[in-house]
C-alpha cells in the first residue's frame, strides 16, 4: 500500500511459481482504485525441455516471462556479481518490458532496523521512461531489497525494510493437489497500516453478516473489557481510570462493523489538579481492524474535542461531520483500533513494525519496536511481558516517551501504559482480578 500526493498503490499480488525454475505459472492482482476494484488473473505458458535452457547469448540471460513478484524473487537468486548486467523478460498488465539489472557496487546503508552492507543494482526498462530505479540488495546469499529508490515527476520515492524473517512453509507433500491454487493470505504486521491483508478486507465486506462470530484468530473477543489505573510517577493512589471495551458486532452507517470504546477520566486529586473526561469509539471492518469511523469527544483541561470522522480506506481519506477532508495513508488506524491492532502482530523482540494512525487531526507513522522481554508487576502479580515503544515520525519522536507492556502470549494482552505529560510521568495498569483457588 503507498500513499503520497502524486502516487497511489492499494493492491495485492499472488503469483504461484514452479519450484524448480522460479518461473510463473499463474499471477493473480487484485487492484483497488477509489470506489473501483478489480480481480484479474494471468496464466504464463513457460518454456520447456531445451527451451527452458539459458540462453547461449550469455549468462546474465533469463529464460521465460516473469510477473513483477516473481521477478524480484528470480534477481535476488543471481550472483549480483559487480559491473555484471542481467536481463529479464518482465510481463505487467498485458505489457511485456525487457529489463536489465546492472551491478553498480557496493553500500553501506543505514536503516531504522540497522546497518548494512548492500550491493548497489540499476534497473534499465527498454523503452520507458527512466526513473533511476534503483535496489540495494543485501550483500549475503539472502540478497534481501534492503531500500528500493525512484525518481517521479514529484520526487523520489523510497521503499525501506523495516523487519525480515522466515516464515516456515508446508512441505509439498503435506499439501493437497489442486488443479487451481486457492490462495490464503497471513497477517504481515511488517507492512505499515493493517494486521490483515486488504484482498482478506475486501471480501469480507462483501461475506460478513451482522452478529457474524469475529476471525478465530484474533486474540480478543466481543465483550472483553480492560480496565485500568491511572498513577502519576511512583504515586500508589490512583489519580484516574482507563477502559477499554469490545462492544459488539452488528451493523453500523449501513456497513457490517466491530464497535471498540475508549474512555479516561481522572478522579480526586488528579481532576483537581488536570480535569479530563475522554470517549472515542472505533466502528471497524472485523476482519482488517480498519476502522471506516471514528467519534471523538475530549475533555482534557480547558481543551475540548467533539467531531467524528469517517474513514474510506480505498480512497485514503478521512472526512469529518463537517465535510473537512485530510488526505491518509491507505490502511490508518485511529488512537482506539490501533491497541488491538498492536495485539495482533509479530512482537517478538527486536521487532520493528509501522502503523499509519490518524490522531486526533491529522496522520502520523507510528514505529512500534519490540523491546525485550521482562516480568513486571502488575496488581500484586508478577507477568512475564514483553516492553514496545511507540515513537512518532514527528521530529521529536519520543517526545511522550510512551511504552507499553504486552502479555508474553498469544493474547498480547496490554498490562501497562507509561508516558511523560505536563504533569509528569503517568502510568496506568492493568487492573487483575486474583483468581478464586480451586
Amino acid at each position: 500500500m503507498v500513499n503520497v500526493a502524486v502516487f497511489a498503490i492499494n493492491n495485492d499480488y499472488t503469483t504461484y511459481v514452479d519450484p524448480t525454475t522460479g518461473l510463473p505459472f499463474r499471477a493473480q492482482q487484485f487492484v483497488r482504485e477509489a470506489d473501483r476494484t478489480s480481480d484479474s488473473a494471468s496464466d504464463y505458458n513457460q518454456p520447456a525441455g531445451i527451451a527452458a535452457l539459458p540462453s547461449q547469448a550469455g549468462t546474465g540471460v533469463s529464460p521465460g516471462t516473469y510477473d513483477l513478484v516473481s521477478a524480484l524473487y528470480r534477481v535476488r537468486a543471481l550472483p549480483l556479481v559487480d559491473g555484471a548486467s542481467y536481463f529479464i523478460t518482465v510481463r505487467n498488465a498485458g505489457d511485456e518490458y525487457q529489463a536489465e539489472v546492472k551491478v553498480s557496487g557496493h553500500q553501506v546503508i543505514k536503516t531504522g532496523v540497522g546497518s548494512f552492507n548492500t550491493v548497489v543494482t540499476r534497473v534499465n526498462v527498454k523503452g520507458r521512461h527512466d526513473n533511476n530505479l534503483r535496489i540495494y540488495f543485501s550483500d549475503d546469499e539472502r540478497h534481501v531489497p534492503v531500500i528500493v529508490t525512484a525518481k517521479e515527476q514529484g520526487g523520489e520515492i523510497r521503499a525501506e525494510l523495516v523487519a525480515s524473517e522466515f516464515v516456515t512453509a508446508a512441505r509439498p507433500s503435506e499439501a493437497k493437489a489442486s488443479p487451481t491454487p486457492t490462495p490464503t493470505s497471513a497477517p504481515d504486521p511488517r507492512i505499515p497500516a493493517t494486521p490483515r491483508t486488504a484482498g482478506n478486507h475486501q471480501r469480507s465486506l462483501l461475506s460478513a453478516e451482522a452478529g457474524d462470530p469475529l476471525p478465530t484468530d484474533l486474540p480478543f473477543k466481543v465483550g472483553e473489557q480492560l480496565n485500568y489505573q491511572v498513577y502519576l510517577a511512583n504515586g500508589a493512589q490512583p489519580v484516574g481510570t482507563i477502559s477499554f471495551a469490545v462492544r459488539g458486532r452488528g451493523r453500523y452507517f449501513n456497513l457490517n462493523g466491530l464497535l471498540f470504546s475508549a474512555s479516561a477520566q481522572t478522579s480526586g486529586a488528579g481532576a483537581r489538579a488536570f480535569p479530563v473526561n475522554d470517549q472515542v469509539n472505533s466502528y471497524v471492518d472485523p476482519t482488517s481492524l480498519l476502522p471506516f469511523r471514528t467519534e471523538l469527544n475530549m475533555s482534557e483541561g480547558r481543551h475540548r474535542t467533539n467531531r467524528s470522522y469517517n474513514l474510506d480506506q480505498n480512497r485514503g481519506a478521512a472526512v469529518s461531520d463537517s465535510r473537512e477532508r485530510i488526505d491518509i495513508p491507505v490502511g490508518t488506524h485511529d488512537l482506539v483500533s490501533l491497541v488491538y491492532a498492536i495485539r495482533t502482530f509479530n512482537l517478538t523482540p527486536p521487532k520493528r513494525n509501522a502503523i499509519s494512525i490518524m490522531a486526533t487531526a491529522r496522520p502520523r507513522t507510528l514505529f512500534v519496536t519490540s523491546l525485550r522481554r521482562e516480568t513486571i508487576e502488575v496488581s500484586g502479580q508478577s507477568v512475564s511481558a514483553i516492553q514496545l515503544s511507540l515513537t512518532t515520525d514527528d521530529p521529536q519522536a519520543d517526545k511522550l516517551q510512551m511504552r507499553m507492556w504486552v502479555g508474553d502470549d498469544t493474547r498480547h494482552l496490554p498490562l501497562r501504559f507509561t508516558a511523560v505529560t505536563e504533569l509528569g510521568p503517568v502510568r496506568a495498569d492493568l487492573v487483575i482480578v486474583p483468581a478464586t483457588p480451586q
